[in-house]
């Protein structure tokens, strides 16, 4: 992967509406209407949008489309949705009012077929597998769920290349250790999955200096970066960052 750019993601956590970020998925705080930070991220450089449904109901889908839909309208670089996505039906909304790529966690660790179907559906290159990860023991990670409490039991590299195997495009993998520290990205994690895997992985979890995400690339062997709340409090402007990453030898489209 490294003979293409690197790409730089800013997630944003949408939750009734708004904007949200907080550490270790609590203590949410505001950040903003989505449409207008997705404007601001078209415009400061950003490759990709990523969008999470925190509250991920049934009840709160609506209102997702909704913000989808108007997002598309302004924003010309790929959207990723996720968040409640359980049924081929989710997937068919999302990308038929304009999101380009769709995020599935949860549903897929309950059923994996559903990844098989997704992916058959609807295409690879569609289809992201958002794979939540602790730190369980000094060689170990497993999958969590529901903001990292419930330990799902089940390896996460072995999920991981069973994910790919089964028609994932890609995978972003966040590291619920790092999330919100801002202490630096799971790099050994990351380049562990890369060498089973033949797809991009989204590095996600622990961005807190321009540092960290050229270590993401070189040390976790990343085709992409992900991180929030860097990027919507202005701590790192986008171009700026892709102005170091280019001075550090890594490719990026600027």
């Amino acid at each position: 992967m490294d003979y293409f750019a690197k790409r730089i993601i800013p997630c944003l956590d949408v939750d009734n509406g708004r904007v949200v970020k907080g550490v270790n998925f609590v203590g949410l705080r505001d950040a903003g209407d989505p449409i207008e930070v997705a404007k601001r991220y078209n415009i400061e450089g950003a490759d990709e949008i990523t969008f999470l449904d925190i509250g991920a109901t049934h009840e709160g889908r609506d209102t997702i489309v909704d913000v989808v839909r108007e997002v598309a309208k302004e924003v010309f670089i790929p959207l990723t949705v996720g968040g409640g996505i359980r049924e081929l039906s989710d997937i068919y909304n999302l990308l038929n009012v304009g999101c380009d790529k769709v995020s599935i966690n949860s549903a897929a660790i309950k059923r994996p077929d559903f990844i098989d179907e997704s992916a058959k559906r609807f295409g690879s290159q569609c289809i992201v597998v958002a794979i939540d990860a602790k730190r369980v023991a000094d060689d170990k990670w497993h999958i969590f769920t529901h903001g990292g409490r419930n330990d799902m039991g089940l390896d996460a590299i072995e999920w991981a290349k069973e994910a790919y195997e089964r028609g994932a495009g890609e995978l972003l993998i966040t590291s619920m250790d790092a999330d919100g520290t801002k202490a630096g990205f799971d790099n050994e994690l990351n380049s562990r999955i890369n060498k089973i895997v033949n797809i991009p992985i989204i590095a996600s979890g622990g961005a807190g200096t321009m540092k960290h995400i050229e270590e993401a690339f070189t040390m976790g062997d990343a085709d992409a970066a992900l991180a929030a709340s860097i990027f919507h409090f202005k701590e790192i402007d986008i171009m700026d960052l892709k102005r170091y990453l280019h001075d550090h030898n890594i490719a990026v489209r600027r």
